[in-house]
């Protein structure tokens, strides 16, 4: 387990300040040869209307060798996400390489989460719960949900290395930023860049808007936002 490297504050600032623009992210990211891109309808959030940025503190899951039953008799419970909250700094995002068909997070682990100043999660695999999550503020981005526990299932294996979330591989520290549109992951090293680029589409995109409104014709509409 390693400290969680941090993305500049200005950075996180200038992405929040975009709004729910992983549209605008996506189509940034294309035109640099960065993959990153998720889309809701895979991962699906729990929240209508969140959106959230932050840098990411990695979780990874596998499945337990044990039979369920047998690790539940004998209260055999090796998820550990709740260390990855105690390590967790706010304005975090956590990103969970989970397993399929069972939760990877519930609802107490949300609140926790929630109480430590995370901004949300985002996890491959299953979650439960969904109802205590929306009632701290808890957003989560996740491809299942279930009611069936992780605890007798799963097994954390690491925190904070490299995991691979939809085919994307996050490293810890990445940016983060999910919307209801879909997942953005911005790689650490070139955050910088795609924000710049970014923060100027979102201006073009305001600009085309608003001459929209104000009924400029259609053959006069800029064409590069």
């Amino acid at each position: 387990m390693t400290a969680l490297p941090k993305p500049d504050p200005d950075l996180i600032a200038g992405f929040r300040s975009l709004g729910d623009a992983s549209g605008i992210l996506s189509d940034i990211m294309d035109e640099l040869g960065i993959t990153g891109v998720l889309p809701a309808s895979q991962f699906r959030p729990t929240m209508a209307g969140a959106c959230i940025v932050g840098p990411a503190l990695t979780v990874r899951n596998i499945a337990l060798r044990e039979h369920p039953y047998e690790a539940a008799r004998a209260k055999l419970n090796r998820m550990a996400e709740f260390e990855a909250h105690n390590l967790a700094e706010p304005g975090d995002v956590i990103v969970i390489d989970g397993v399929a068909g069972v939760s990877n997070m519930g609802g107490i682990s949300a609140q926790t989460g929630k109480r430590q100043g995370e901004v949300g999660a985002i996890v491959s695999g299953g979650i439960r719960d969904v109802p205590h999550s929306r009632n701290v503020g808890y957003p989560v981005w996740a491809t299942e949900v279930t009611p069936m526990t992780g605890k007798w299932r799963i097994e954390t294996v690491e925190i904070n290395g490299d995991v691979n979330i939809g085919g994307v591989r996050v490293a810890p520290g990445d940016i983060a930023f999910a919307d209801d549109t879909g997942v953005c992951f911005i790689p650490r090293a070139r955050a910088r860049e795609v924000l710049e680029l970014a923060l100027k589409k979102a201006a073009a995109e305001e600009r085309k808007c608003r001459l929209i409104d104000e009924g400029l014709a259609v053959a006069d509409l800029p064409t590069n936002a």
